[in-house]
């Protein structure tokens, strides 16, 4: 299983992109705080890079800005590519599924987003969301409607 759950603080504004098929991105990065001090007495952070897709995007950079709270979650990413000098970069980020706001209302609200219910975005489209799953043509008929039906079976029906 890979999921992450993440609440910490936007270090910079969320960067909007559009990719050239079409769909926006956001680049952020969120600053979390280790549970333990250090040697000094301080509590250390981790800043982990994160990306969104489509209305979690749209939703991050109109609703959150740097310094920020908050909660996400959602899987952790490796990918590579050929810089320019031609040697092989290893990239390594969190892609967010979810995001809530925590904090206070001067900071945010209370509630949440899911990327795939369009009830918790504001301003969504009024078509359909993009599916990326392939259309089946499925019956209407009742699945069991043979049920209590005896079945026959003959021997090179089966497959042992």
């Amino acid at each position: 299983m890979n999921k992450i759950i993440l609440v910490g603080r936007l270090t910079r504004d969320p960067e909007l992109r559009t990719t050239t098929a079409g769909f926006t991105t956001a680049n952020f990065t969120v600053a979390v705080n280790r549970n333990f001090k250090n040697k000094d007495g301080n509590y250390d952070a981790d800043f982990l890079p994160c990306v969104a897709f489509r209305q979690t995007a749209d939703f991050i950079s109109k609703y959150f800005k740097k310094g920020n709270l908050i909660c996400l979650d959602g899987r952790v990413q490796v990918r590579n590519y050929d810089a320019q000098d031609g040697t092989k970069r290893y990239v390594t980020e969190v892609v967010v599924e979810n995001v809530e706001f925590v904090g206070g209302k001067n900071d945010n609200s209370s509630s949440n987003f899911n990327a795939n219910d369009n009830s918790n975005y504001i301003d969504a489209p009024s078509e359909p969301p993009i599916d990326v799953m392939p259309e089946f043509d499925i019956p209407n008929s009742d699945p069991y409607e043979n049920y209590d039906k005896e079945v026959s079976l003959s021997d090179n029906d089966l497959p042992f």
